[in-house]
């Protein structure tokens, strides 16, 4: 039996389910993973959801990866001294760090972000080791930013492998229509605009509200717009809806624990992120076969290509072009099969069959055996 070690950070989502994700391209495969949590305690239910033949947590704070990490460093160490391993995934850039310092082993190392490159000693870690290195990024967006901060390093072997879900479990967790906007105290008879993320001004919910006021006379009678989520922009964005005189039409609810059960309860989905590496929460609006409205940066285009709307990044009056456009769309569309065809691309069979064709994955797993 051949070995898999992978290493994350910490298992908040959505990197316990990216490591799920990994796990699955190796099931029945001669191959085992045993993935490793750098933080967080040690927790049953984590183990299950990760998927992986052993999870191992090392229990860390977050404070103790910055620096040299020499004593994480030793334990990896002993990790691979107590189990044999043929390659290494790493899921961003101090777990690729610490794999590539304190083991010989090929590594693959995922990519979930713009600028990890950015950083002069980030570009100087890939020279130093890219001949053990191979680079996934999230989405061709990603890819190609990470090709042009690299282009000592072989173009080949930095590929895009798409985040994806298991489309059949999401829907099966969904809440009916009534019972979601019950959860949500919703009337059962509103027209709602959603938005699912961090309230932050990366993810532009501004826009998104200036756009919804500018549409709302073109739109279905008593329309809403819900925004789930919580951070620092809160407070500006509760004073945007007060000064455009919204507060009977859009609501922002704070952080609700697995909102993505939830989405059923919307009429159509909106991301307004400004360069979202790729857009999980796309996928999860798409198994609820929701129309879908996306700002044009970032990975999110790839996502809802032939599929969903696109508008101008922080352009709102495009965004109102667009919520006008696709409520117009919605009686006439045949969504249900599209999402599922689109869902398809996104799928583990999907990415398995991808990866395992994959000359640089060839090479990697080849020079495991060197």
């Amino acid at each position: 039996m051949k070995t898999v070690l992978q290493i994350c950070q910490n298992y908040h989502q959505p990197f316990l389910d990216c490591t799920r994700q990994y796990a699955a391209l190796f099931k029945n495969t001669p191959y085992r993973v045993i993935t490793v949590f750098l933080c967080g305690p040690s927790d049953p239910a984590v183990s299950q959801e990760a998927e992986a033949d052993k999870v191992i947590f090392l229990e860390h704070h977050r404070d103790e990866l910055d620096g040299l990490k020499t004593q994480i460093i030793r334990e990896l160490k002993e990790i691979t001294q107590r189990y044999e391993f043929d390659v290494c995934i790493a899921h961003r850039n101090k777990p690729t760090y610490l794999a590539l310092i304190a083991t010989q082993l090929p590594v693959l190392s995922v990519h979930h972000a713009f600028g990890d490159f950015d950083r002069w000693g980030r570009r100087l870690l890939a020279w130093v080791y890219k001949k053990r290195l191979t680079i996934v990024a999230v989405s061709n967006a990603v890819r190609n930013e990470i090709r042009e901060r690299l282009p000592f390093f072989p173009q080949e072997k930095i590929f895009t492998l798409y985040n994806r879900v298991d489309a059949d479990l999401l829907r099966s967790q969904l809440l009916s229509r009534k019972e979601a906007r019950e959860k949500l105290n919703l009337s059962q008879d509103a027209f709602v605009i959603a938005n699912v993320g961090r309230l932050h001004p990366d993810k532009d919910q501004a826009t998104l509200i200036r756009g919804f006021a500018l549409a709302l006379d073109s739109l279905p009678e008593n329309s809403h717009l819900v925004i789930i989520g919580k951070g620092k922009s809160e407070a500006k964005l509760q004073a945007l809806i007060a000064e455009l005189g919204l507060n009977e039409r859009v609501f922002l609810t704070g952080h609700l624990k697995e909102a993505r059960k939830l989405f059923k309860a919307f009429d159509i989905f909106v991301l307004s992120s400004d360069h979202e590496p790729f857009g999980m929460v796309l996928l999860e609006a798409m198994a609820a076969e929701l129309p879908l409205v996306s700002s044009d940066c970032g990975g999110a285009p790839e996502v809802v290509e032939g599929i969903g709307r696109l508008f101008v990044l922080g352009n709102d009056e495009d965004l109102k072009k667009a919520l006008i456009e696709t409520t117009q769309t919605i009686p006439d569309s045949n969504l249900s099969e599209l999402s599922r065809q689109q869902l398809e691309k996104f799928s583990d069979e999907s990415a398995k069959t991808f990866f395992w064709s994959h000359p640089s994955i060839q090479q990697l797993l080849a020079n495991s055996h060197e």
